[in-house]
């Protein structure tokens, strides 16, 4: 069971700021001083031990009907594309804790966690500070210009727990804020998406090559070739990476290649693929591409490749990359939007040790209510203007609250998630060492997980299986040189209860295959 948080909008924003808010509702005849007050100090039990022992209760409910099926004609008017893809029987009806009720009026139970965003599962209770804050009357709607105190106490919050220092440390933070020192985190862009936080990166690690301005100083590396590394799929192509939308990190994933092969044969940039955990190979390539008119531009990668199979880069290999990238002044960028809040601490590279120039992230941060990434840097990398990364929804204070709620919840039980995702990860790799004739291997980290098949259809039949006893889980088969996997990634709220049924139906859709 996790342990009781029970916190207040004053508690996570501070009295002096719920105080002003109090002053204001009265002042603007909303609400009166009493009241106000009383919404801003209410406390709000993130996770009740009723509602944990609910969420383990429903799981022999799994699969059955809890309402009539809601039959509609509404189709929407989609691309073709997601057309196609569109699953009404599953799409949501209403949900709670790790549990969504399809249109099919059935109970599904979101093994990943409707596709990576939703880490504190539906109807967090904790989340209820955000309708608190719109009683209260906290904007959503701010600019650039004015980005509101929860934007930036949500920002400071970032800074503090991506170097380590405790939220009540107000000298060591001033500190860390104040820093101009190499590899310190001490600067945000807060954005709407992870794709438009990694495009900002990129445009951080180009600013050392082209000018975003005509008024922009001479660039660092001006007349050289920037030069890209992601990594490698086993096929030594593009496919082992994911970095979003914009056509820039499109290009570094093997789309879009006629338009990347012209900007390689003009100079303009070269993408470059390194092999997975090898650091040999590595160690070649930034050699290679710090000669001539080449010069490595930046390493982008994730931990947890969980749009390649699942694939965990290791500790070793990124501590020697690292160590390559500082040596060759190669900035490095960890993307971390599918990993992080999934662990304690927030950032899976703090538990890597790993000291990057450029951190991403989003989609855990949030809890999937709103869209919400952001990208941290240092003040070495602080080198575009306002203009260059703008985006005006990215100062929403609601949404930053959200992240505010959802930090406060994780610093609290995030050693209990860790012993949960640490337990299931075992469980994995104890099916996989019983069952060698089916699962090749268990990957992954946590609760960020993959098993690996002999094949692609085997992947994608298991998975199907998983669906059919309403379990969320996807086999990657759109890339062809993608290890065959099946993906999971449970809500960080998942009890152990929950896990062992994971497991349990895993084991004996694979029984059922074996007999």
């Amino acid at each position: 069971m996790f342990k009781s948080v029970k916190l207040s909008l004053e508690d996570i924003l501070g009295k002096e700021y719920t105080d002003a808010l109090v002053a204001a509702n009265d002042a603007l005849g909303m609400l009166d001083a009493k009241a106000a007050s009383a919404i801003a100090s209410e406390k709000i039990d993130f996770y009740p031990a009723e509602k944990q022992a609910k969420n383990d209760a429903f799981l022999a409910k799994v699969g059955e009907s809890v309402i009539p099926a809601f039959k509609n004609s509404n189709d929407g008017a989609a691309t073709a594309a997601f057309a196609k893809a569109l699953s009404k029987d599953s799409a949501p009806v209403t949900g709670f804790g790790c549990y969504r009720v399809g249109e099919d009026g059935k109970l599904y139970l979101i093994g990943k966690s409707e596709h990576y965003h939703a880490s504190l599962g539906h109807r967090f209770d904790g989340y209820r500070l955000i309708d608190n804050a719109r009683h209260l009357g906290i904007l959503n709607a701010t600019h650039n210009n004015t980005r509101g105190y929860v934007t930036r106490l949500c920002e400071t919050r970032l800074v503090q727990s991506a170097n380590g220092v405790e939220w009540e440390d107000a000298e060591a933070t001033e500190k860390i804020l104040k820093s101009e020192e190499h590899k310190v985190l001490n600067r945000v862009i807060n954005l709407e998406t992870g794709s438009l936080a990694v495009e900002a990166g990129i445009k951080m690690m180009l600013a050392r090559f082209y000018k975003l301005s005509p008024e922009f100083p001479e660039p660092k590396y001006a007349g050289k070739t920037p030069v890209f590394f992601v990594m490698q799929d086993n096929h030594g192509g593009k496919e082992a990476n994911y970095h979003g939308t914009t056509v820039t990190a499109q290009t570094m994933r093997g789309l879009w290649p006629e338009f990347c092969e012209k900007a390689d044969a003009a100079g303009l940039y070269k993408v470059v693929t390194v092999a997975i955990n090898d650091i040999e190979d590595f160690r070649a390539k930034i050699e290679k591409y710090n000669s001539g008119n080449y010069k490595t531009a930046g390493f982008m990668h994730e931990i947890v490749l969980m749009n390649y199979g699942g694939v965990k880069l290791t500790k070793e290999y990124l501590a020697a990359a690292y160590e390559l990238c500082e040596k060759y002044d190669t900035p490095t960028m960890v993307d971390e939007i599918q990993s992080c809040m999934w662990y304690r601490g927030f950032y899976q590279f703090r538990l890597y040790g790993l000291k990057p120039d450029f951190v991403i992230i989003g989609k855990g941060f949030p809890g999937g209510e709103y869209p919400a990434s952001k990208i941290i840097c240092t003040a070495e990398y602080d080198t575009l203007n306002q203009f260059g990364a703008l985006v005006t929804n990215g100062q929403e204070e609601l949404a930053s609250l959200a992240y505010l709620i959802t930090m406060s919840y994780m610093r609290a039980v995030g050693d209990e998630v860790e012993a949960n995702g640490e337990r299931f990860e075992k469980g994995l790799k104890e099916i996989a060492a019983r069952h060698p004739k089916t699962v090749v291997k268990a990957e992954g980290m946590q609760l960020l997980a993959a098993l690996h098949f002999a094949d692609a259809s085997r992947a994608a039949d298991f998975a199907k299986e998983m669906k059919r006893r309403h379990i969320d889980a996807s086999a990657q088969t759109y890339k062809p040189h993608c290890p065959p996997a099946l993906l999971l990634k449970p809500p960080v709220i998942a009890t152990e209860a929950t896990l062992e049924y994971i497991l349990k139906v895993i084991e004996e859709i694979i029984v059922e295959k074996e007999a």
